[in-house]
């Protein structure tokens, strides 16, 4: 196994699609792709199903798949390269990072999906929709760009509309259970291999589109002391 996972490693290195920690990027991912097209990025892609399935459906498109592991983000490169699809590109860092990589409003829209729901209270901070990762994505998004968050917990869903109403983020679309909707759009039919497992045994996923305001306010305090005000409630 960790031959294997060294292999791929090297692998992907050697792919034109990726990048490792990549100096010079900042501002210059149009040049990368050599259009002007709208740059969509998928955060903790893991594998990157997610990344390679929307640049299938949207050529359109531009698609950077981010994770900090190379040897998941292989699976999905090897993919682009296989078929062909020039939109699509991954990078490895973490996300922290963001800003190292991408300008003020470079990017039209984020993907998180099926991220770390991170349960703890006391990990609240790690969950990817908490506001100290918004205040970083609002750096590099453009203004009303989207945040897709699709996710099989109901525990990361709440938590996210509860971080919507106290901060004064914009939902555009919430859906509490995707596949009921005989008219689920395409890009929601997309199905990563962590979604399969089905870890949170809630047989149903949660989808939720927000867009940012102008401020984000710093009352993260509050915010931790209602999360652990409901956590003794439990």
């Amino acid at each position: 196994m960790a031959q294997k996972k060294l292999l791929r490693f090297a692998q992907f290195s050697s792919f034109s699609n990726t990048f490792e920690y990549p100096e010079g990027m900042r501002g210059q991912w149009h040049g990368y792709f050599k259009n002007n097209h709208p740059l969509i990025l998928e955060l903790a892609c893991g594998r990157g199903e997610y990344t390679v399935g929307l640049a299938r459906l949207y050529p359109e498109r531009n698609f950077i798949g981010i994770d900090v592991k190379g040897n998941r983000m292989y699976i999905g490169a090897k993919q682009c390269q296989e078929e062909k699809l020039a939109n699509a590109a991954f990078l490895r860092t973490q996300i922290e990072k963001l800003t190292d990589y991408f300008a003020n409003a470079e990017v039209d829209d984020i993907w998180l999906t099926f991220p770390d729901p991170q349960l703890r209270t006391s990990r609240a901070k790690k969950r990817l929709t908490h506001p100290r990762f918004l205040r970083l994505y609002q750096q590099v998004l453009k203004p009303g760009g989207s945040i897709h968050l699709k996710t099989d917990s109901p525990d990361l869903y709440r938590f996210t509309k509860r971080v919507a109403e106290l901060y004064g983020l914009n939902i555009v679309e919430d859906s509490d259970n995707v596949y009921a909707d005989p008219q689920v759009k395409e890009e929601l039919k997309i199905k990563t291999h962590y979604e399969k497992l089905d870890i949170a045994q809630s047989n149903r996923i949660h989808y939720l589109r927000f867009t940012l305001p102008a401020e984000i306010r710093n009352i993260d305090q509050e915010l931790q002391e209602i999360l652990k005000h409901e956590e003794q409630l439990d």
